[in-house]
């Protein structure tokens, strides 16, 4: 055939109606999505959320971020970082997000969800999980391994093994499908603590992985059901949590920012949002 004669495909799609020019289009940019991997993001999915939700708010001190997704066997799936190059954020973060993956993803259940900030009053000494940080220590094979230019890409070192470790403040976050059931967990670290606590929330929020069962905060939210936000409620003076999942405060900014999650970032249902997926 004549190459004057010849359509593009672009020419082919121009001459269909409106509507049907939308649809193919619609189609084949949800064809150049990335798969996700067992329900769990891609490293693309996972930086393009990380740097959405570190551009907010988070009343912190707005440095750039780590973040790792784990699945439910505690291997990495995903690691990434929200500045234009890897040393834009703290390097020790790195292996700090991961660790906060596990922590959530390890001590939460399908009909419970923890995040790593909801541990911090039990660990601390005289409290019911004192010597939890020490249980599960870190793989440091897996956490320092590898060719250093691949970290933070797609070829992590830390991609396809187990991390292990426990930390126990603010960045972990359990993530649950639309059925409810728990397929990872989710670290991000490189901030205050709590404002990894807030960024975490949106990250998950953007992933939609936050069909989250039950949680232990107290505070009643807008569909009366409890959550894992960071819990606020320490004494000042006895330095004891009154629902014994508290954390520290660290700054009026990025404790203002957590009590607005819920409702800014409100959590999805399995009963009544998994029937509109």
């Amino acid at each position: 055939m004549r190459d004057d004669l010849r359509l593009s495909r672009a020419q082919l799609i121009l001459q269909l109606p409106v509507a049907a020019q939308e649809m193919v289009m619609t189609t084949m940019v949800e064809a150049k999505k990335p798969t996700r991997r067992n329900g769990l993001p891609t490293h693309e999915q996972l930086r393009t959320a990380l740097i959405a939700a570190q551009k907010t708010d988070n009343g912190g001190l707005g440095f750039h971020m780590w973040a790792t997704v784990v699945n439910r066997g505690g291997t990495v799936v995903a690691v990434a970082f929200s500045g234009a190059q890897v040393g834009d954020q703290w390097p020790g973060s790195r292996i700090i997000s991961a660790q906060k993956a596990n922590t959530a993803n390890g001590l939460s259940l399908n009909g419970l969800a923890l995040s790593s900030a909801n541990m911090y009053a039990a660990v601390q000494p005289g409290g019911p999980l004192f010597g939890l940080g020490e249980s599960n220590p870190v793989n440091i094979h897996a956490a320092y391994d590898g060719d250093p230019a691949s970290v933070g890409t797609d070829r992590d070192p830390m991609v396809g093994k187990q991390i292990g470790g426990i930390t126990v403040f603010g960045g972990g976050l359990a993530l649950y499908d639309a059925s409810g059931h728990i397929v990872g967990g989710l670290g991000v670290s490189g901030d205050l603590s709590c404002a990894d606590h807030n960024i975490a929330w949106k990250v998950r929020h953007l992933l939609e992985l936050d069909y989250v069962p039950s949680g232990v905060d107290p505070v009643k939210k807008l569909r009366d059901s409890k959550d894992d936000n960071i819990v606020y409620d320490l004494d000042p003076k006895t330095d004891k949590s009154k629902s014994g999942w508290g954390h520290p405060e660290c700054s009026p900014g990025t404790t203002k920012v957590a009590k607005s999650l819920p409702s800014e970032y409100p959590i999805r249902h399995p009963s009544k949002d998994a029937k509109r997926t």
